[in-house]
């Protein structure tokens, strides 16, 4: 019996010192980390070549992350909607007299909605493995590999008039589209083309050269610098280098903080009875798109120049443009189209353009930095701005959506929406920029949730249900599953699959937002106080069959925005909600409905594809009613379970809801333009009684009003 006991005694001190030695190398093998360490370099992947700055992030090849739950529901049906059937609907995409179908590069279509179109188009069919899109893809990729001149250059022949150079803008979009073609592929032909065509910009004077004549280019020269560092990454070829210099030193300067008016390219008005501030001297360009996709070229150019004030610019960039035109909820601006001083109210919009160029541009960034700043801006952006830009069935989209939004009509909105026209109507066959270039918003949010770390590891950096399948330690394929509804649950479980046990390092980024992060593996938590705005760092041997939960606890808060009349938006983790209005769809013809500079193939089917006013049906004029004392008093949380669709951005299945108090403030109006009222300060008076409100997440609804007046307690504030 004795004997038995030493035995059974020996079993639990072998099974406590594990359990012990468990717990020490959990101590060692997780730390927190501002970015991945730029000191080793990643041997599965293709990153930063020397003398370039080593970059904390690299983007994964297109097809291993492979999106599922809601967002996987967003691309199939963006392919069912309105991107997917864009070619029988746009008169920029059919293939008679088109430009970049030409063999002499002349055409009557041949600008940017080519390009602007396959990137979303394209993308999307890679992840989906959709063979039908990929088949329709290959046309216009074999036409611009095919359409290379002997000089070198490719495409659509557009020329000044003025002075005989070159438009270079619609060929930055479709450099994109070759790169992940490449990716996909590894079709040699793209190397072969852009060392080319780069030989020919480089032989160019620095006049020809992204010419001033032509503006969308000069301003956006930064997408041309990316694809000559993704170039030189693959080639390594020296003169790349100076190629981009070269670009560097002819776009626009967007770190130049003293601009002239005459040197502010874009289209310019300063509300009536103000004088132009001193601070519309900081940015080059206040055009919406202009800055949402170019604020970047600093940064971009930092990875040559090694100068932190480069990278600092783009920080200052974003920043001057928040400081005066984004204080306001959903992660952009009030820039409808171009930023005026004086027109700051959350009721300006921004263009579908520039909701995905935000988000592309802060992707780049987070590839660059490895900053969580730009992983959590981008979901901002993702979860409630973009899907309200759209119909929840993908087939239909605004040129402009604003934070405050309570009518979506064919009407001429101006001066209150800075252009003449029909610019905030559902309308597929309308606004040509935005009708093409939306589609690219969910696929490269999708290629962008895990990034390869220069020390062989992943890391997980954008959250969305996926699996992806690479290459970690000295090569070997991992595959990690990643299921979850975030951002509308706490909880995200990821089980790692391994042929054999492997060392490599799991990045997980903790949200700026999140407090209270932890993290377990198989059932067992890890040591390690998470830190807000950082990354846990787990470095170990990892078994098939692993299993990693991560947990984000959202708080609900209350964002004041001072600058804009004390108005408030309340937060709930990454998500920010808005009143719910009622939505009352009204058909409309998109003939009749359709900005100016549309056009549609003859013979389309209108009548399948519709346009749509949106009426209010319910109040929207409410202020909140707050308990200064305890904001947690003031909502109450309610969930309902997760939609059979998969898709959870519509007033009907969002599975959080906010139940609030509000006061209506009647003087708070449609005003002379057709749009809800401009704020004043809060807190407001309102002798009106006190009602049950609700409030879901932005960007579930297409009306809403997401910064909030606050009404004054007691019968106190001041008079609208």
């Amino acid at each position: 019996m004795m004997k038995y006991k030493r035995i059974l005694f020996f079993a639990l001190l072998i099974v406590f010192i594990a359990s012990c030695n468990n717990q020490q190398q959990n101590l060692k093998i997780a730390e927190v980390v501002d970015a991945p360490l730029k000191t080793s370099i990643n041997t599965n992947y293709i990153s930063n070549k020397l003398p370039l700055e080593p970059n904390a992030l690299i983007k994964l090849p297109i097809g291993t992350i492979q999106p599922e739950n809601w967002l996987k529901v967003c691309l199939e049906r963006q392919a069912n909607g309105l991107m997917g059937n864009l070619g029988e609907i746009s008169a920029w995409l059919q293939k008679n007299d088109n430009a970049w179908l030409s063999e002499d590069g002349k055409g009557a279509w041949g600008w940017e909605e080519v390009p602007y179109w396959l990137k979303g188009y394209a993308d999307t069919a890679y992840i989906l493995q959709d063979q039908e899109m990929i088949k329709e893809s290959m046309v216009w990729i074999e036409a611009a590999l095919k359409s290379q001149r002997p000089d070198g250059n490719f495409g659509p022949i557009i020329i000044s008039d003025k002075d005989g150079t070159q438009d270079f803008w619609a060929n930055m979009i479709m450099l994109y589209c070759l790169q992940s073609y490449y990716e996909y592929s590894g079709d040699n032909r793209v190397i072969n083309l852009m060392t080319k065509y780069f030989k020919y910009q480089l032989s160019l004077s620095d006049e020809a050269l992204l010419s001033k004549t032509h503006y969308w280019q000069r301003i956006r020269g930064g997408d041309n610098l990316y694809s000559v560092l993704w170039l030189y990454n693959r080639t390594g070829d020296k003169w790349l280098i100076d190629l981009a210099e070269k670009l560097h030193r002819n776009t626009a300067p967007w770190s130049k903080r003293d601009n002239t008016l005459e040197e502010i390219g874009n289209w310019k008005e300063v509300r009536e009875g103000m004088e132009w501030p001193s601070w519309y001297a900081n940015l080059v360009d206040w055009h919406n798109v202009n800055i949402a996709q170019a604020f970047r070229e600093p940064a971009q150019f930092y990875q040559v120049s090694h100068k932190k004030e480069d990278l600092q610019a783009t920080y200052d960039n974003f920043t001057i443009v928040r400081e005066h035109f984004g204080q306001v909820p959903g992660g952009m601006f009030g820039a409808d189209e171009n930023a005026r001083p004086g027109y700051d109210d959350p009721r300006q919009g921004i263009e579908t353009c520039g909701i995905v160029e935000q988000m592309n541009s802060d992707e780049h960034l987070l590839r660059i930095t490895g900053d969580v700043f730009w992983a959590d801006h981008a979901e901002e952006v993702a979860f409630n701005s973009l899907p309200a830009a759209m119909t929840s069935d993908f087939k239909s989209l605004r040129y402009i959506t604003s934070p405050n939004m309570v009518m979506n009509d064919d009407k001429n909105h101006r001066p209150g929406i800075m252009n003449d026209g029909p610019f905030i109507m559902m309308n597929p066959f309308s606004s040509r920029c935005c009708q093409h270039n939306h589609g690219q918003g969910w696929p490269y949010l999708a290629e962008n949730l895990w990034m390869a770390t220069p020390d062989n590891g992943l890391a997980a950096v954008i959250y969305a249900a996926n699996t992806v399948k690479a290459k970690v330690g000295d090569g070997k394929e991992v595959s990690i599953s990643y299921t979850s509804n975030y951002p509308f649950e706490d909880d995200l479980n990821f089980e790692v699959k391994l042929e054999e046990e492997t060392a490599f390092p799991l990045y997980f980024r903790i949200p700026a937002w999140c407090s209270n992060a932890s993290l377990q593996i198989n059932n067992e938590k890890i040591k390690v106080e998470a830190e807000s705005g950082k990354y846990v760092r787990i470095n170990r041997v990892w078994k098939n069959g692993d299993i990693v939960k991560l947990s984000l606890p959202k708080e609900l808060k209350v964002r004041t925005w001072e600058k804009n009349h004390n108005s408030v938006s309340v937060d709930y983790g990454p998500l920010t909600f808005s009143l719910k209005i009622g939505e009352d769809y009204i058909t409309k013809p998109s003939d009749d409905t359709a900005i100016g500079d549309s056009k549609w193939q003859e013979g389309v089917d209108k009548d399948k594809w519709p346009s749509y006013e949106i009426q209010p049906t319910t109040p929207w004029n409410y202020g909140l009613v707050l308990d200064e004392n305890d904001i947690s008093n003031s909502f109450s949380i309610e969930t309902k379970a997760w939609p059979v669709s998969n898709f959870p951005f519509t007033t009907a299945d969002v599975p959080i809801r906010i139940k609030a108090k509000g006061k209506k403030i009647p003087t708070w109006k449609i005003d002379q333009y057709g749009l809800a009222g401009e704020l004043k300060d809060s807190p407001v008076k309102s002798s009106e009684k006190i009602d049950d409100i609700e409030l879901i997440p932005m960007g579930a609804a297409r009306l809403r009003i997401s910064s909030f007046p606050v009404i004054g307690k007691d019968g106190t504030g001041i008079e609208w």
